[in-house]
């Protein structure tokens, strides 16, 4: 690839910088949606996804990309639909069977997870002190938001607070393997996300009630589907690839305190002190496991920081 221009590198980061807007909307086009079936829900977002990417690469004579995306490896297929399909249910899961920004922050503890694990199971990274303090705020955080009894297993909201930290493992553990395999095409998203859309209509017609439910919004759905669940995979990759990737990485780890204050300002969410202060501890648990502050140099951790 050719050295880009200042103003194309610009115009990369900008699109990058859009997707972390849009990851703040997924809570609230969530809860917007309704009481859409969370394998329902799933379905429709990818396949939407899936099918307008397929358009915009064909569009832009790029089949032949997605002709070489299709013949991607088995493992590249397991990962790519396995962590696109499990993340997203999980999280539609979590918002539905728990307070919505509780729910959302806890998912959004994927940042620093992604760079405690980086450190652990990435060639040349080795797990740090600061990793482990990073890791230590972001937990405190997401206690406080569970509660000063801990997960009651019987409790109303058990059942979305494990899906929300099954959530957070999932995209973390994605990301991070990503790296793994980072020959495979941008292009192959879009099969991804068709593969994750197919995965979670079986598994709607074989567990979920048919037939669109009463009080459900489908416009909520196709925001979904158009933007955090959608677009938001390919604005992010572009980022990575043309953008200024340490800054987006920055970026990215005030993304559980955007959509909580998303979810504030469109009265979803109560604001309190024990909100604000685990928000702020997950997001300072993920900047400070980075090793940024106080820091000017280093790697990007754009490089390790990708999600939803």
């Amino acid at each position: 690839m050719s050295a880009l221009s200042p103003a194309e590198a610009r115009r990369a980061t900008l699109w990058g910088a859009s997707t972390i807007l849009s990851w703040a909307t997924l809570a609230l086009f969530t809860q917007w949606a309704g009481p859409v079936p969370p394998f329902l829900l799933t379905a429709l977002c990818f396949g939407l996804a899936g099918g307008l990417a397929l358009l915009v690469f064909l569009a832009r004579g790029e089949g032949a990309a997605l002709g070489e995306a299709l013949r991607q490896p088995p493992a590249g297929w397991l990962l790519g639909v396995g962590g696109l399909f499990g993340y997203h249910l999980c999280y539609f899961v979590a918002q539905q069977n728990a307070p919505a920004a509780n729910a959302g922050l806890i998912s959004y503890l994927w940042p620093l997870l992604i760079v405690i694990f980086a450190g652990w199971l990435l060639p040349g990274e080795r797990l740090r002190g600061i990793h482990l303090l990073g890791g230590f705020c972001g937990f405190l955080g997401a206690a406080l938001l569970v509660g000063p009894d801990g997960l009651d297993w019987a409790g109303e909201y058990a059942p979305g607070y494990l899906a929300a930290f099954a959530a957070a493992f999932i995209w973390s553990g994605y990301s991070v393997a990503s790296r793994l395999l980072a020959r495979i095409p941008t292009a192959a998203v879009a099969w991804n996300c068709l593969g994750a859309a197919l995965l979670a209509l079986l598994c709607h017609l074989a567990w979920e009630p048919r037939g669109w439910p009463e009080g459900a919004n489908l416009w909520a759905v196709l925001a979904l589907g158009l933007g955090p669940v959608g677009s938001a995979f390919f604005t992010w990759d572009l980022g990575m690839k043309r953008g200024q990737v340490r800054l987006l990485g920055l970026l990215s780890y005030a993304t559980p305190l955007l959509s909580t204050l998303v979810l504030i300002a469109a009265g979803l969410a109560a604001p309190g002190p024990t909100l604000l202060i685990a928000a702020l501890l997950i997001c300072g648990g993920a900047l400070i496991g980075s090793g940024r502050l106080g820091r000017r140099g280093g790697h990007g951790a754009g490089q390790e920081s990708t999600g939803s």
